[in-house]
C-alpha cells in the first residue's frame, strides 16, 4: 500500500493506495501546518511540525495525533522535520527561530543540537517576511553518512555537519543563501541537490562546493525538488520568477522543469503556468515514480515527468493554499 502525506495550510490529507483505488483522508486540521516527513522503514509513523503548536507525531497511519517534544523543543513554530533513513528512531526538527533538535527514541524525547547559531553568519540571517528572525527550512540527512546533515537556513546560509552536529560549516563555495529544499538519493554517494530562492545548485564532493547548471531555467526562484527513485540524474524542479508567483494564488505563475544530466527543460505536459501556486515534489517509491501537490491537485508520474494524472482525492478546500509539506512511503 502506498500512502501519501500531504501537508496543506490547515490539514493533513493522507491519501492511500490499495491496488488501483485511492482513499483520502484528512487529519490534524485546525492547525498552521509546515512540514511532513515519515520513514519508508515505519510508514504508519509521520512527524507533522506546525507554525505555533509545536511537533505532532502519529503512529496509526494519520488516525490520531499527539504533540511531541514540548518539554524539550523550546520554539512552537517547527517549519522542517527529517527522520533518518539510517535508523527511523533518529528524527530531526528544525525551528524559527534557528534551533535544531534530535530524536532518538522516534519522538518521545529531544535534546537540542548545538552550535548553528555560534556561526559567523548567524547575525546575517534573516527571513524577508519576518526580518527580525530566520528558521531551518530544510534538514537532509546524508542516506550514505549517518553523521552528515545538509541544513538549509531560511534565509541565509546552507549550513552541513561531518560529525553529527558537534561541529559546522557554513556558506561552503558556490552554496545557495535562501535554500528551500534539499535533497539526496540513495544511489548516488556525496551528492546533494538544492533548490533556493536565489537558484537552483548541486554537490558532488559532500557539499564542500556546489555548482549552478541554470542552462534552460527560465525561472530561478526555486522552491522544491525531486529525484528520479532509479536515477539519481532525473531531477523535477519547481520554479517561478519570484516569491509572489510562486506562493500567492491570486498572483500565482509556476512551472515544473526536469534535468536529465543535461540542460534543463520545462514539462508542458504538468498542469502549472497562470494560477498555479509551485509545486511541492516528493519522490515515490518506484523507478520514475514522483508526486506534485499545487493547489488545483495532487498529481502522480510514473515516468519522471513525461505524463501526469491526478490522484482522485478531494481538493477544491486548497483552491488558495499552498502546500507544506510531501513524503510518499510504502
Amino acid at each position: 500500500m502506498t500512502t501519501v502525506y500531504a501537508a496543506m495550510r490547515d490539514a493533513l490529507v493522507v491519501a492511500e493506495r490499495e491496488g488501483a483505488e485511492w482513499i483520502d483522508a484528512r487529519r490534524l486540521d485546525g492547525y498552521d501546518l509546515e512540514c511532513v516527513d515519515a520513514s519508508q522503514a515505519v510508514p504508519d509513523r509521520a512527524f507533522v511540525g506546525t507554525f505555533g503548536d509545536g511537533l505532532h507525531r502519529t503512529t496509526d497511519g494519520g488516525e490520531s495525533f499527539e504533540r511531541v517534544g514540548a518539554d524539550a523543543i523550546d520554539q512552537d513554530a517547527v517549519l522542517s522535520v527529517a527522520v533518518s533513513p539510517h535508523d527511523p528512531d533518529v528524527v530531526y526538527a528544525g525551528t524559527e527561530p534557528s534551533r535544531l533538535y534530535r530524536s532518538t527514541d522516534g519522538g518521545d524525547s529531544w535534546t537540542r543540537v548545538g552550535g548553528l547559531t555560534d556561526l559567523p553568519s548567524a547575525g546575517e540571517w534573516s527571513f524577508p517576511p519576518r526580518p527580525d528572525t530566520h528558521h531551518v527550512r530544510w534538514v537532509e540527512p546524508d542516506p550514505h553518512d549517518a553523521d552528515r546533515l545538509y541544513v538549509g537556513i531560511e534565509a541565509g546560509a546552507l549550513v552541513l555537519t561531518e560529525d553529527g552536529g558537534e561541529t559546522w560549516q557554513e556558506r561552503p563555495p558556490g552554496s545557495r543563501r535562501d535554500n528551500h529544499t534539499l535533497a539526496t538519493h540513495p544511489d548516488a554517494p556525496d551528492r546533494a541537490w538544492s533548490a533556493a530562492g536565489d537558484g537552483y545548485a548541486e554537490t558532488r564532493d559532500g557539499g564542500e562546493t556546489w555548482d549552478h547548471p541554470q542552462d534552460g531555467l527560465d525561472h530561478r526562484y526555486c522552491w522544491s525538488l525531486a529525484l528520479d527513485p532509479a536515477d539519481p540524474e532525473t531531477v523535477l524542479l519547481s520554479a517561478a520568477s519570484g516569491a509572489s508567483a510562486a506562493h500567492t494564488a491570486s498572483r500565482a505563475e509556476s512551472y515544473l522543469y526536469r534535468k536529465r544530466g543535461g540542460s534543463w527543460e520545462r514539462l508542458d505536459g504538468f498542469p502549472a503556468g497562470e494560477g498555479v501556486v509551485r509545486a511541492v515534489l516528493a519522490s515515490g517509491t518506484a523507478a520514475g515514480e514522483c508526486f506534485a501537490a499545487t493547489n488545483r491537485g495532487l498529481y502522480r508520474t510514473p515516468d519522471a515527468g513525461d505524463g501526469w494524472e491526478r490522484v482522485p482525492v478531494p481538493w477544491e478546500r486548497f483552491d488558495g493554499d499552498t502546500c507544506r509539506g510531501l513524503v510518499v512511503v510504502d
